[in-house]
């Protein structure tokens, strides 16, 4: 392939070193035009020349890579070829790049030899990448928003992107946005709230070419749960239990109510905050019934020398209500 190649070169120098002496006297009539191609596939360039041409050469991007004399092409590579018509009198010389690249993106250039003439013209190289709906096939709730993104990857331009909706909606909208970390990519965000089941498209265009790349997922809309689910439950559980255990803290730290009165009869001891402890049985006995003692002394004798204390008072005894239950007291 590389001895071919250059023996190529080497044949077309020849015949421009003789075509240079011999001069031309045609000129370019209409130069190429502008042209717009995908990733592999084959971009085609015309140039209108007059008559009496004796060479024409097709450069790209400043590179020359095809010449065409009146006898025939003189190929480099076999990605660069020619084909050629007749009309109304003038040569039409076409270069065809086939399996495009982007680095074959730049200036082509029409020119003969010996003349100052050339025409010139832009390729542009468009590139179609991935299209795709992270997650595939989706389930949604009823009338429950949700959002739907697709991603257009390693695209050259930018594709436009936009949405065809084949489901039952009460709302939606989408809106898109470069990838931050990548040129060559962009996303699309749809906002709908769905009421049946069906389909969403989204759709890359390219622009300047009759470009349209599609991908589909279905949506299957599900009625929402009727009871909690078992996470709520959960959290209702743990609330519940969470309000006991305050409220039994609560009720453990809370103040004594000093306005409470238990409805058992109370002895006269508990009356008087005297000491309550039951007297032995002998006491009881001894102190059921109590002689009534008498004095011939004078009042205000016996005020002047009998000592006070418990000997000098009679236990009295109080029945409380209960016949089974004695309290005896000692007034001071």
């Amino acid at each position: 392939m590389e001895g071919a190649a250059e023996r190529g070169v080497l044949a077309m120098l020849v015949v421009l070193a003789g075509l240079a002496a011999c001069g031309s006297g045609s000129e370019i009539i209409e130069g190429p035009k502008n042209v717009t191609a995908l990733k592999g596939s084959e971009a085609r360039f015309n140039c209108t020349i007059s008559q009496g041409w004796k060479l024409i050469m097709w450069a790209l991007r400043g590179t020359v890579v095809l010449s065409v004399t009146p006898n025939g092409s003189i190929i480099t590579s076999d990605r660069f070829t020619s084909a050629s018509y007749q009309e109304g009198g003038n040569f039409i010389s076409e270069m065809i790049i086939h399996d495009v690249q982007l680095s074959d993106a730049g200036q082509v250039k029409c020119s003969l030899q010996n003349s100052d003439q050339d025409g010139a013209a832009f390729l542009s190289v468009q590139v179609v990448g991935q299209l795709l709906i992270p997650g595939g096939s989706l389930v949604v709730t009823e009338d429950n928003p949700c959002n739907v993104t697709c991603r257009a990857l390693n695209w050259t331009p930018l594709p436009g992107l936009s949405w065809e909706i084949g489901v039952p909606v009460s709302h939606s909208s989408y809106y898109s946005i470069p990838e931050p970390e990548d040129l060559q990519s962009v996303e699309s965000i749809l906002a709908l709230t769905p009421q049946g089941n069906g389909t969403v498209t989204c759709v890359a265009e390219m622009k300047g070419l009759d470009v349209r790349e599609s991908v589909t997922v279905r949506l299957t809309v599900v009625q929402p749960p009727l009871e909690p689910s078992y996470q709520s439950e959960i959290r209702k559980s743990a609330t519940v239990k969470t309000s006991k255990d305050t409220l039994g803290t609560k009720l453990e730290i809370g103040n004594e109510n000093y306005g409470y009165h238990s409805d058992e009869p109370r002895t006269i001891h508990e009356w008087l905050g005297l000491d309550t402890e039951p007297a032995s049985l002998h006491d009881k006995s001894s102190e059921a019934s109590v002689p009534e003692q008498r004095s011939s002394r004078q009042p205000h004798q016996e005020s002047n020398h009998r000592q006070l204390g418990p000997a000098n008072h009679p236990p009295v005894s109080f029945n409380m209500g209960s016949p089974k239950k004695v309290r005896n007291v000692t007034l001071v």
